[in-house]
């Protein structure tokens, strides 16, 4: 029998709790550092979420990009890559908890790059921005949202790095919940509200994904997380 509302709502908020445990340990720890390749960070983080949580599965590749390759949208996969003393890095991961799915990236500056920083600093800031447009907007589609991350991007001095901007987020495995419709994702062709229903009458939860890049400097950066709990 699926889960009510209120108990859905309650283990996705559950499952991104995890995640953010994850990731403050993934920093306390220092796990990414100069001189590590990306596949070797992603690994121990996998091995970190082991032992915090028991075996954890994902239900999307794990990603660790740096340098260059933070520029990468998500579906590409650059070759791995050592960490340098002055990169930036950003860390995607999907752990699956109890069945039900964490999206959650952040973004770690090695060095003292004062554009790098002032990246990192902006992501959080314009998924606020962004979380504040979607919730003064009860008829917000999609294509709408897109548009207002976009802007918020441009004014900042970045762009977008991806053809969307969030997706559905649910029950493993969400990916078939809609499919690879358009009505999934936050993207410019998608003019469906996001308040809704999916196909099996459970109301819509999204995670937001800011995807930030300077594309002369040849580096990017990523925050996401839940936009609608």
């Amino acid at each position: 029998m699926a889960d009510d509302e209120p108990t859905r709502a309650a283990r996705l908020l559950d499952a991104q709790a995890k995640a953010e445990r994850l990731f403050a340990e993934i920093e306390k720890l220092g796990l990414v550092a100069p001189g590590e390749g990306e596949r070797a960070v992603s690994d121990r983080v996998r091995d970190l979420a082991n032992e915090m949580f028991g075996t954890t599965r994902h239900w999307h590749k794990r990603i660790v990009r740096s340098g260059p390759n933070t520029l990468k949208p998500y579906k590409e996969n650059p070759p791995d890559r050592v960490i340098g003393a002055d990169d930036i890095v950003f860390a995607d991961f999907g752990p699956i908890f109890e069945e039900y799915e964490a999206d959650f990236g952040r973004t770690f500056v090695l060095g003292d790059d004062p554009v790098k920083h002032r990246l990192r600093d902006d992501l959080p800031r314009i998924f606020a921005a962004g979380r504040s447009f979607f919730d003064a907007d009860p008829d917000i589609t999609g294509a709408r949202l897109y548009a207002e991350v976009d802007r918020l991007a441009r004014d900042a001095g970045w762009e977008l790095g991806g053809w969307h901007a969030g997706h559905l987020v649910g029950e493993f495995p969400h990916e078939w919940i809609d499919g690879a419709d358009v009505e999934s994702y936050v993207t410019p062709a998608n003019d469906t509200p996001m308040r809704r229903t999916d196909k099996a009458g459970r109301r819509c939860h999204w995670i937001l994904e800011i995807h930030l890049i300077d594309r002369e400097r040849e580096f990017g950066g990523f925050h996401e997380e839940l936009l609608t709990l």
